[in-house]
């Protein structure tokens, strides 16, 4: 393990490709690193807001329908999210310098920058085409925006995104402080079909992710497919940005954006999230 390091998340952002990824873990593993590897039913927040009719009286009126704040299987998301977050790694599983380095722990977030309100509904699971169990993937940041507004919905914002991720507690992983890899899928090994040259498709049905799971029960925010968010914080060439990471050995952490893919760019690994606005 390697220990010390901080990162402050602001407006800075950047990623490299899977490929390059991948052949740096192999440099890593044949160096004699400390790890093998490189990178990081709907439950409605607790406070949603419900409003109700007035109840029936005496003499029978009609009692009107509660009112929910989001639509069926979406989240509610509010609070004050953090714009400048300072978040130090304690114990790393591989070297710090490594690209998409994974860290074991860290220490307590520290907010540096003002706090805005937000409020916003959000898929509680990764989109899952009607019939299937698995999450959508080889979606295109194009083809999610489509897909959005086909259910009267949208993209998130990449600050969304990561509030719905992270919590008012800017926690590092959905999880916690520490990496949670049993709990999300993340950490595969054997990433490359050595016959084909093509990644294996790793993908894992969100249902059976209850346990990685954000401070507002969103599932599967680390790792599984990397999500499509419309980039309004970290800098980039295109309007896309990739967030949360998939199942290879990487951050897979709230704040780390992937900036390098235009909004066509498409793979077995690119899925779609999507929000929508509160009642």
């Amino acid at each position: 393990m390697v220990h010390g390091a901080s990162f402050v998340f602001s407006k800075a952002g950047s990623s490299l490709g899977w490929l390059g990824a991948i052949a740096s873990l192999v440099v890593v593993a044949s160096a004699g690193a400390c790890a093998t590897h490189a990178e990081a039913g709907v439950v409605e927040a607790e406070g949603a807001a419900l409003a109700s009719g007035p109840k029936a009286s005496e003499a029978g009126s009609p009692v009107a329908p509660l009112v929910t704040a989001c639509p069926a299987r979406m989240v509610l998301v509010e609070g004050d999210y953090c714009t400048a977050v300072r978040q130090e790694c304690l114990q790393w599983v591989d070297p710090p310098a490594t690209p998409f380095a994974r860290c074991a722990r860290f220490a307590p977030s520290v907010c540096e920058g003002p706090r805005v309100h937000k409020r916003f509904c959000v898929d509680q699971d990764e989109y899952v085409p009607p019939g299937d169990s698995l999450p959508l993937g080889g979606a295109s940041w194009a083809d999610a925006q489509r897909l959005c507004g086909q259910q009267s919905k949208r993209l998130c914002k990449e600050t969304e995104w990561e509030f719905a991720c992270e919590g008012e507690g800017m926690l590092p992983y959905p999880t916690g402080y520490d990496r949670a890899a049993g709990a999300c899928n993340v950490d595969k090994a054997d990433l490359v079909d050595l016959g084909t040259g093509k990644l294996r498709d790793l993908r894992e049905p969100p249902a059976s992710l209850d346990q990685c799971k954000s401070p507002f029960g969103v599932r599967s925010m680390s790792g599984n497919v990397d999500e499509w968010v419309w980039r309004d914080r970290t800098e980039g060439r295109w309007r896309s940005a990739l967030k949360g990471g998939w199942w290879m050995p990487a951050r897979d952490r709230c704040r780390p954006a992937t900036t390098v893919h235009d909004e066509q760019f498409r793979d077995v690994e690119t899925g779609v999230r999507c929000c929508a606005e509160a009642g």
